[in-house]
């Protein structure tokens, strides 16, 4: 298995992340097959693994922290937030609120102490981007988040976001979960040229697919800017 940098982190993630959107009641409802999956993927050398609080409700994570347990260490997890978990309005989005929450529900779901890469799964049009990055930063000093992402993000709010971070001395987004598809390839207009900007710009791109993610690294000397590993069937959840 090869492994790419987490964009400018340090961290190094196998060449293809595993996506566990399917496991639990949005696809596969049995867990002990859905945990035989991971624990394959990891056997073949794929330390990356992807998911969402709003994955089947919750069930996912679920899923994932019973298939990590023994294995936490040896695995870069990330997971995401944003999507509504009940009929609190209060209990979505990227307030700072919600977020306080939202981690903590994710991390005992998950069954463990921290999250590697937590990711803000959409844009929030209500809530100012230096109140969601304050949040998280505070959770980067806390210990229980190590790097922050974002996900479905346009141009635009990259670079918003970005120099929010600067400006205010909070912790930048290192990655982005774009939609990336053969057919689906808006993000060649606009967030694959952001991402490929000068080194103090430089983020790592996941591309989502169904039940894994394949990854690669944007604007590395050796390599085409702008360049992913594979091309796999839309998703946008």
């Amino acid at each position: 298995m090869q492994h790419r940098p987490l964009g400018r982190t340090g961290v190094s993630v196998s060449q293809f992340c595993l996506g566990t959107m399917m496991f639990g009641s949005w696809g596969n409802p049995d867990h002990d097959e859905s945990i035989r999956i991971i624990h394959a993927a990891l056997d073949a050398g794929i330390n990356f693994i992807d998911t969402a609080d709003v994955y089947g409700a919750g069930e996912s994570e679920e899923i994932v922290g019973k298939a990590l347990a023994g294995r936490r260490d040896d695995v870069v997890l990330a997971t995401k937030f944003h999507n509504p978990m009940g009929e609190d309005l209060n209990q979505r989005g990227n307030s700072r609120r919600w977020i306080m929450r939202a981690v903590e529900d994710s991390l005992r779901r998950l069954g463990t102490d921290w999250i590697d890469v937590y990711q803000v799964h959409r844009p929030d049009p209500s809530t100012d981007v230096e109140e969601t990055l304050s949040a998280l930063t505070d959770l980067v000093r806390q210990g229980k988040v190590r790097y922050i992402g974002s996900s479905t993000f346009p141009a635009s709010q990259i670079v918003e976001a970005q120099v929010a971070a600067r400006d205010r001395n909070l912790e930048r987004f290192v990655t982005e979960q774009p939609p990336y598809s053969i057919l689906v390839r808006g993000v060649e207009a606009d967030v694959l040229p952001t991402c490929a900007r000068p080194p103090r710009h430089r983020r790592h791109v996941l591309q989502p697919a169904r039940g894994r993610l394949a990854v690669r690294p944007l604007a590395q000397r050796h390599r085409p800017a702008g360049v992913l590993a594979r091309r796999a069937a839309p998703r946008t959840v």
